[in-house]
């Protein structure tokens, strides 16, 4: 519902509307009203109703007379009357529809305290406008400081500034009266202008901040709704909630607005229905009602010596065991009229139109398997690789891990002196050549373990 100029800039985040193009449709205004008679012309030279509404800032809407002539349409800013000095607005609503919305909130369009416009704003007026309202967000964080500095228990959602930037109203929400005068004198200090307090509700404040509601959509008071009723917990027992108030609150803190929305059709269905207090005398006992549903038409009682199990009975068969009480009779039992309720099968919605489960994030992820490679016994075993084929050479030994070690051993004589000791010295050529060092045998675990 948003206009051209609040549609997405080239680096992909939102250019916000800031009256840029100044708003033509009026579509993303809060509060809005179609005008549905744009198009059409007074009849029988009847003259345009002088009067039109005017948005300032979150929504807050006036009614101004256009005394001057002005030719105005949806989106024009305008300067308008303002104690002191002048306010900047932007029209809203032009035409007979204005008449309409005047009557609807109070407002004698005949009376002479209706305020007036000034003129169209200048572009002095809108630099002026657009610098205040700068202002007003560390304006904001300041005064939050300061109020809690002087221990007052209220809390400042919002501040708006006035046109010509004379006058700031701070807007405050507090469970009690509260006594503001040395913070205002620190207001006039601290911000060097004039400074008005103004009290709402926490109804009022979420309507002007706005916010996402839990149903995933915009908040309706500061959307459509326009007037604050009274919502008490009858709503939502009529209805059957569990009166949670982490449920039924909504951002402010009160009770949900839209729990008044279904409430008639829900008081309308209760029509047929026996009362809930009702007691049905039978031979086994008394049986009270222990729930409802409104749109089956269905009523679960049970005995009062013994409220474990329940029996479904319909509100017709109900009514005929009533009938039968006021005429002093009872009944057998509820069994005789009791039904049965036939579960329905549950719905497998897993890949429906095609799609993956909804909860398919929520199932735990799958644990790696751990690497079952076998590894060596030992941290500091030697691995033996097969060694390149020997030359014929009787004399060396076998090298661990090669293809001779697992061929059986053969007798042959052996030069060595210290395995032949029965060899008299000097008999052997190689006695006179120097001792060659001995290899090292290298045995792995496995071999130890054999």
């Amino acid at each position: 519902m948003a206009c051209t100029s609040c549609s997405t800039s080239d680096g992909g985040a939102p250019k916000g509307c800031k009256n840029n193009g100044t708003c033509g449709t009026d579509s993303c205004n809060k509060l809005t009203v179609f005008d549905w008679l744009s198009n059409m012309s007074p009849s029988n030279g009847e003259a345009i109703f002088d009067c039109v509404e005017v948005r300032f800032k979150n929504g807050r809407k006036e009614f101004f007379r256009n005394s001057e002539k002005l030719t105005l349409s949806i989106g024009d800013i305008v300067a308008t009357v303002a104690s002191p000095g002048h306010d900047i607005g932007i029209v809203t609503l032009t035409g007979e529809l204005v008449k309409i919305q005047m009557k609807k909130k109070g407002v004698n369009h005949e009376s002479n305290e209706v305020p007036k416009i000034y003129r169209k704003a200048s572009q002095k007026d809108i630099d002026i406008w657009s610098v205040a309202r700068d202002r007003e967000e560390p304006m904001k964080v300041r005064a939050r400081e300061l109020a809690i500095s002087h221990k007052l228990e209220m809390k400042i959602s919002d501040i708006e500034f006035q046109g010509d930037g004379s006058k700031a109203t701070f807007y405050y929400t507090a469970n009690d009266r509260v006594d503001f005068r040395l913070l205002i004198k620190d207001f006039a200090k601290e911000f060097s202008t004039r400074v008005e307090m103004k009290q709402v509700g926490f109804r009022q404040e979420a309507a002007r901040l706005g916010g996402i509601g839990s149903c995933g959509r915009e908040l309706c008071c500061s959307t459509w709704l326009t007037d604050f009723r009274s919502v008490n917990t009858s709503a939502a027992r009529y209805q059957q909630l569990s009166l949670n108030p982490q449920k039924l609150a909504g951002q402010c803190g009160k009770l949900k607005c839209c729990l008044n929305y279904e409430l008639d059709t829900y008081m309308d269905a209760l029509k047929d229905f026996p009362d809930y207090d009702t007691k049905l005398v039978t031979e086994k006992g008394d049986a009270i009602c222990q729930k409802q549903d409104i749109f089956k038409g269905l009523m679960w009682f049970a005995y009062t010596n013994n409220f474990a199990n329940w029996h479904v009975l319909k509100i017709d068969q109900v009514k005929e065991i009533i009938a039968e009480n006021k005429l002093k009779n009872k009944v057998s039992s509820l069994e005789d009229f009791a039904i049965e309720i036939v579960s329905e099968p549950e719905k497998d919605f897993n890949n429906a139109m095609g799609q993956e489960s909804l909860t398919r994030f929520d199932q735990p992820k799958r644990k790696k398997k751990p690497n079952r490679k076998r590894k060596p016994d030992g941290e500091n075993a030697i691995v033996a690789t097969p060694a390149k084929p020997q030359q014929a050479n009787n004399n060396k030994p076998p090298v661990v891990g090669s293809p001779n070690q697992n061929k059986p051993k053969q007798n042959k004589p052996n030069n060595n002196k210290q395995n032949n000791p029965n060899k008299e010295k000097g008999n052997n050529p190689n006695d006179n050549k120097p001792a060659e060092p001995r290899k090292p045998i290298i045995i792995t675990k496995n071999e130890n373990k054999k």
